[in-house]
Formats: structure tokens, C-alpha cells, sequence
């Protein structure tokens, strides 16, 4: 119905167009070399059953020979001989295969006073094609992460599927956890938003960071929360918007996983065979067990005293103090006059002094004078003092401003995902 007309004549006539345009110099090459060609990249992760040839082969380098040669003689190069699965391996070479540089990150994720680091191996070829061998480190850089997610089986699902990592998901419930019991407390529908960090390093993910700020609204309640440590000025914490300390004052307990086998009270002493005052709770664990401080506090007493055999007492604030009975071993950091945080190791569950079997023997006391530790109110959470809580308010504006973007995006996305 339709004829195309091919005749050329009728068409306008076509101009070829050229001129010279610059290559953009970008430099491909991940670490500085001495060759001056620009490298192919590939990179591998270590798997179970590898070895260095089937990883260089794998990575399309063709001088194996000279490679393992090298590798074999060379003291530098310790690290590499020693292929831990999961571990990630980078090689560069010329338009031939020949290597030019191999990286291999054997340690991708270590805490440097709290600065996170990651070292590998870079062995290297000039342009004769000899090699050499250095380790080196590097510091991994912060990078903040947002996300949110609505409950619709379980917390972790929901985590999961917003792409937040395991451990921001245990971080999540450690934080809130003295204000919901996730277990029985998370309902179908229950919505969180959360800020954190993760350290990376060129591009590769090397493990989660902190918190740095919550919202969790569950049963139309919410739960709020943010890290605060006035610029590393005093020692973090996380608090509500209001300025209240997630943190509890004092444990529930200082050993994990144990039972209860004599509470406080009147009771027929197990070797005296009668009866007396006992002053402490009874917790039964296996010898070796950790035992944790319940509560900051400094080392008033550390040794041998009498029935409690190796003990540990610890001051704490409000004339507060927490006695750890019949240890096995004692922390060798923990002496008189140390300050010690809630959760730190102090010893190890024992059987010394009057002790018929391994179990601690746990002790609250207020003004010397004990009292039963599972019945009393114990105080709550202290607030932000009052000569940073100008810091501490613009603090939460900022995140409170980051929730509020947070919040209108997770309802879009949620009345997106209603309309499908």
C-alpha cells in the first residue's frame, strides 16, 4: 500500500561531521603502579577448596609460574599462603594476562581503638617483570545508610528486606529492648525507620557500624532513639528524643544463660546445715562461665574474703554496690580503684570458699546493707545533664528532620505497594 521511495536524489544531503576529542584520563588502576598502562581489573572471592593457581586462573593471568615462584620464596608474602574462604583477592593485568599488581584482603575488618582498619598484601611488577611483596593498611570510611520497613511476619524479615544487615537488626532490639519485648511485642504492621553506618573501604562492604538513630512505632506507639556522645566529649549512650537513657541502671543479671537455685531470704545453709540470712542470689552456670558488672561502677574490693572466696565488689553511684562471689578467676584488669562499665568481664564462675558446687553468688547492697536484687525498684535511667542538653536538642532536630524524610518516603512506598 505504502511504495519507499530510493531515490536518493530527493533526500538531503548528508554531512559527515569530525574532530579530535580527548580521552577523559581516569586511571582505572585501584592502588599506583610503576607500569604505565592502564590495567584490566577482576577480582574474585575465595572459595572453599581454592588454590593460588586456580584463583589466578580464574582471574585470566597468564605468568602462573613466575607468580607462584615468587610467592614460594618470598618471607612478604606469608599472608597469601594462608587462602581463607570469603576473602576477596583483586589482580590487574596488561592486554596479555602478564600481572601487573595482585591484592589480597586477608584481614578485611579490624578495630584500631575504634577507628576500623583493613590490611592487605600488594605484590607488584615493574616493567622487567620482577616482583615485590609489601603489606599494607588502610582506613575504612563511614558511610550512613538509611532504611525502613513495615512487619508483615518478623522483625528480621522485614530488616532483611530493606537490606539492613544482621547486626543493625541486633542493634535495633538491644536499644529498645527496656521498652518493647520484641517477641511478644512485635504486631503485623508495626513500621521502624532507622539511620546507621557502615565501614567501608573502596567500595567494599567491610562490616556494620552503630545506630545512629531509631523510630519504631508498634501498636500506634513510638519508640524513638539516638546515639549521643556530645562530639566523642563524653562517653556515648543512646536516649530517647526526650533525653532519657535507654540504658538500664543495673542488669537483670551478671551471667547469661544460668538459673536460679537459692533466692534471698532464710535459708538452710548447704554446709553449715543451718539456718541463716542469705544475703545474695544464687545463680547456677558451669565453671568458666563470664560474669559481667551489672552497673558502672569502680572496683572496691578484688581478692579472697573469707566464705566468698575469690570476690569481686563493686562501688556504684546513690551508695549502690553489686558484691560477685566463689569466681574461679578474676579478670586480671580488674583491682581496686578501676572504673568499669555495665556488661564488662570481671571473672568467671567458680566453686572457691563456701561453695558446694560452681555458682555465683550474687549480692545487692545500698548503704552496705544488702537487699534482695530481683524484689526492689532499683532506680531509673539518668537523663542528659543540663549543661550539654542545648548540644543533645540540636542533635535531635537533625534527626528528627532526617525521620520526618524518612517517614513521608515510607508512606509512599507504602501506598505504592497497596495499589499493585
Amino acid at each position: 500500500m505504502f511504495k519507499r521511495n530510493t531515490n536518493k536524489s530527493d533526500l538531503p544531503q548528508s554531512k559527515i561531521l569530525r574532530s579530535e576529542q580527548p580521552l577523559l584520563d581516569y586511571d582505572y588502576r585501584l592502588l599506583d603502579t610503576s607500569d604505565d598502562i592502564f590495567p584490566y581489573i577482576n577480582e574474585t572471592i575465595i572459595k572453599k577448596g581454592d588454590t593460588l593457581r586456580s584463583i589466578l586462573q580464574r582471574l585470566r593471568v597468564k605468568n602462573l609460574e613466575k607468580i607462584q615462584n615468587f610467592i614460594t620464596k618470598n618471607p612478604e608474602t606469608n599472608s597469601i599462603r594462608k587462602l581463607l574462604p570469603g576473602r576477596q583477592i583483586q589482580v590487574a593485568t596488561d592486554l596479555h594476562g602478564n600481572m601487573i599488581w595482585l591484592r589480597y584482603l586477608h584481614t578485611p575488618y579490624c578495630d584500631n581503638s575504634g577507628q576500623i582498619i583493613c590490611k592487605y598484601l600488594q605484590i607488584s611488577s615493574n616493567k622487567e617483570h620482577s616482583y615485590s611483596a609489601y603489606e599494607k593498611t588502610n582506613y575504612s570510611e563511614k558511610q550512613i545508610r538509611v532504611a525502613f520497613g513495615v512487619i508483615k511476619s518478623s522483625l528480621f524479615e522485614a530488616t532483611e528486606q530493606a537490606g539492613i544487615p544482621n547486626f543493625i537488626t541486633i542493634q535495633m532490639t538491644n536499644i529498645l529492648s527496656t521498652k518493647l519485648d520484641f517477641p511478644r511485642d512485635i504486631r503485623i504492621g508495626d513500621q521502624f525507620r532507622v539511620i546507621y553506618e557502615l565501614q567501608m573501604y573502596d567500595g567494599l562492604y567491610l562490616g556494620s557500624g552503630k545506630v545512629l538513630a531509631i523510630e519504631f512505632k508498634s501498636t500506634d506507639k513510638m519508640h524513638n532513639a539516638i546515639w549521643f556522645d556530645n562530639d566523642r566529649k563524653i562517653e556515648g549512650g543512646y536516649y530517647n528524643f526526650n533525653g532519657d537513657s535507654l540504658k538500664k541502671t543495673f542488669l537483670n543479671s551478671a551471667i547469661k544463660f544460668s538459673r536460679i537455685s537459692s533466692r534471698f531470704g532464710k535459708r538452710i545453709h548447704p554446709i553449715r546445715k543451718t539456718l541463716v540470712d542469705h544475703k545474695g542470689v544464687d545463680y547456677v552456670a558451669p565453671a568458666g562461665t563470664p560474669i559481667y558488672a551489672t552497673a558502672d561502677g569502680i572496683v572496691e574490693f578484688s581478692g579472697w574474703q573469707n566464705g566468698y572466696g575469690k570476690v569481686v565488689i563493686l562501688k556504684h553511684f546513690n551508695k549502690y554496690s553489686t558484691l560477685y562471689a566463689h569466681q574461679s578467676r578474676i579478670d586480671p584488669k580488674i583491682h581496686k580503684g578501676k572504673k568499669v562499665s555495665q556488661g564488662q568481664l570481671i571473672g568467671y564462675v567458680g566453686s572457691t570458699g563456701w561453695a558446694t558446687g560452681p555458682h555465683l553468688h550474687y549480692e545487692l547492697r545500698i548503704n552496705n546493707k544488702p537487699v534482695d536484687p530481683l524484689s526492689i525498684k532499683l532506680p531509673t535511667s539518668k537523663k542528659i545533664d543540663a549543661s550539654i542538653q542545648n548540644n543533645f536538642n540540636n542533635k535531635v532536630e537533625y534527626y528528627k528532620e532526617q525521620m520526618r524524610f524518612l517517614e513521608k518516603l515510607q508512606s509512599e512506598s507504602i501506598k505504592i505497594s497497596y495499589s499493585k
